[in-house]
């Protein structure tokens, strides 16, 4: 459990500030509009990408692809479980009727409109901190290169 908790803070954080972004939105009314989330994976990547920086820096001598690699996806799993367990209570108990707003079609034909939400929210944040872990961690992977001199 040790190794997770500097991963585990940095989730915690993140997800604060991916919950304030979205109040932000939510008082300036433009929570409904999808295209502003995009900017979610910007924070999330900010905070793996400091996770991992941070794990090297703190650790260089046993700092491996994997150790990098499972750190930036507790961060982000941590992250996308915290924002979506705040984006369910939310839309269910704070504003009942914000889902409806995103979307009209969609919550009049499906009967379990709420659970699908969900899930895509909780799937787009597994997916991003996936790939932006394995993006990242090309990065600050340790190099197998030989190293050559000029001559």
């Amino acid at each position: 459990m040790k190794n997770y908790t500097l991963p585990i803070r940095f989730g915690i954080v993140t997800s604060a500030c991916l919950i304030a972004y979205f109040l932000i939105l939510a008082l300036m009314g433009l929570h409904t509009n999808v295209f502003y989330s995009l900017f979610n994976v910007i924070i999330t990547g900010f905070g793996i990408y400091e996770t991992i920086k941070y794990l090297k820096i703190k650790r260089p001598e046993t700092f491996e692809y994997g150790t990098g690699f499972v750190a930036g996806l507790v961060t982000g799993g941590v992250a996308t479980l915290i924002f979506t367990l705040f984006f369910a209570f939310y839309s269910t108990e704070l504003s009942p009727g914000f889902l409806e707003e995103l979307s009209t079609k969609w919550a009049k034909e499906y009967e379990n409109f709420e659970a699908i939400v969900f899930l895509v929210v909780a799937t787009m944040g597994f997916v991003t901190s996936l790939v932006l872990t394995l993006s990242f961690m090309q990065l600050f992977k340790p190099s197998n290169n030989l190293k050559q001199g000029r001559g």
